[in-house]
């Protein structure tokens, strides 16, 4: 059970600022005759007695409490409702099945890039799956297990036997095999939920993953089955210390492995990615963020919008800066100095929206900070792969600290990509300088080529000294890379 608080700033921003678990386990106390019996009751309203408090310390007075496949297959939940709405100031609102799918996808296409997909959310009692194409719900159904019922019902210990582990595998498959729309998809499989969360915390954990962040991780089926396989091998208690698996989980695990492993089979999926943002975040976007609309228009232009927000980032400044580079890819460009793809360009266009975003910690080390932000911040819409590019973009300051940032990365990259990330951070780094006075001097760039010479023509309205000291330091790294002297001149216009 879970009580999250979000806080709305005076722009609009929105943030998590409490998350606070308890682990209730209540399908434990869901008997044969499925009444959930009175020591299940009383863990519940004992629990949320103690959320109250601190609703109420908090003085919130917005509050929407959710009950998903436990309380849902009570035959006495039409009590424990109305036991919650005399002893609480809650009012418990129970999930259907098709809504409990219908969040855990809300969720996905509006914090992840991903368009077409198959979610999996497991819980303790149910497990529920979509399909969606075109970020539009297509299909969803949800099944009557989940990783605490497939304990009780496979498991006798704290860790199955290989036996238990087959016949938990015939079970799940042929369960997958009763929906049609699942097979042989070839999509994406996005999994929601805490089970996806440590299976993503260990394998980061095993291989040393040198950002933090788990929102969009990826991993295939080999990698899954590699996970399963280390942990088969250690005792229970080596389970208890296992870095990225909570002590909780630990004895349902194994049985939620194998879920994702038999999906991720019978849809043939093309890999599996985490999403962090679940069932609840759903709720909250439904809620306070979409407003009637069905989904938000874009997932990365809203991350990028919250990261302008929250580190106070001058707008003007950057929408300058873009309009210079853009200017300066396309000079080059005809010069056939050096091509960039339509992916460069919006590479380069997401990272001066963000460029030297570290000064607003501290001026002196921006370039550090800039690239230790950004790797390591949870961006929706971006791979972590693709954060990283960013980040490296970004940040850049020079050869020696592009290597530095690049170097724990080096197998994320081939070396053209990395030749061509470094360009793009040369091209943002120069475009800045001619923005040095933020007063937006420099109007035009045209680059001509007379034999030899490379001659950069800045058309300026106003005094542009501030901007000439600072291309002149700036052009050497350009012209090192292009391996051509740039002259630059900065021409006055009349107004």
């Amino acid at each position: 059970m879970r009580l999250v608080i979000y806080e709305q700033s005076k722009s609009g921003r929105i943030k998590e600022v409490e998350n606070i678990k308890t682990v209730a386990r209540l399908r434990k106390y869901l008997n044969d005759k499925e009444i959930l019996n009175n020591e299940g009751v009383n863990i519940l309203l004992k629990t949320l007695l103690m959320f109250q408090e601190i609703t109420r310390h908090h003085k919130i007075n917005q509050i929407k409490c959710v009950a998903t496949a436990t309380i849902r297959q009570a035959i006495n939940r039409d009590e424990i409702i109305k036991l919650i709405a005399d002893e609480t100031d809650f009012t418990l609102q129970v999930l259907s099945g098709y809504e409990e799918a219908f969040y855990g996808f809300l969720a996905v296409v509006n914090s992840t890039p991903i368009h077409e997909g198959v979610t999996i959310d497991i819980g303790g009692g149910s497990t529920e799956v979509t399909y969606f194409k075109n970020r539009d719900l297509i299909h969803y159904h949800s099944f009557p297990f989940g990783a605490l019922s497939l304990k009780q019902d496979f498991v006798s210990n704290d860790i199955p036997t290989i036996e238990e582990m087959k016949e938990l595998t015939q079970y799940l498959q042929k369960q997958f095999e009763s929906l049609e729309w699942l097979r042989g998809k070839k999509v994406p499989i996005v999994a929601i939920g805490g089970s996806a969360r440590n299976v993503v915390q260990i394998h980061q954990s095993l291989v040393d993953y040198p950002i933090s962040g788990i929102h969009q991780y990826e991993l295939n089926f080999e990698e899954i089955n590699y996970i399963k396989n280390h942990l088969s091998t250690l005792s229970f208690d080596d389970f208890l210390r296992i870095e990225g698996l909570s002590k909780d989980r630990a004895d349902i695990i194994l049985p939620a492995i194998e879920v994702f492993k038999e999906l991720y089979s019978i849809v043939n999926a093309k890999n599996f990615i985490l999403s962090n943002k679940g069932l609840r975040d759903g709720i909250f976007i439904e809620e306070f963020l979409l407003k009637g609309r069905k989904l938000l228009p874009c997932v990365l232009d809203k991350s990028f919008s919250d990261l302008e927000q929250d580190y106070d980032i001058n707008s003007n400044h950057v929408n300058h800066i873009k309009i210079l580079v853009n200017q300066l890819v396309e000079q080059i460009s005809k010069a056939n100095l050096y091509t960039l793809s339509p992916k460069d360009l919006l590479d380069l266009n997401l990272a001066a929206r963000v460029y030297n975003i570290g000064q607003y910690i501290e001026e002196e080390s921006s370039s550090q900070h800039t690239f230790y932000l950004l790797a390591n911040r949870t961006i929706e819409g971006l791979s972590h792969k693709e954060r990283i590019k960013i980040a490296l973009i970004a940040s850049y300051k020079n050869k020696n600290s592009f290597k530095q940032f690049s170097k724990p990365f080096l197998e994320w990259f081939t070396s053209d990509e990395l030749k061509n990330l470094r360009f793009l951070g040369i091209l943002l780094k120069f475009a800045n300088s001619l923005n040095a006075s933020k007063r937006e001097v420099v109007k035009n760039i045209e680059l001509k080529v007379n034999g030899e010479d490379r001659i950069l023509q800045l058309k300026c309205l106003g005094d542009s000294t501030a901007e000439e000291i600072e291309a002149e330091k700036s052009k050497k790294q350009l012209e090192k890379f292009l391996n051509k002297t740039i002259r630059i001149f900065f021409r006055r216009a009349q107004i």
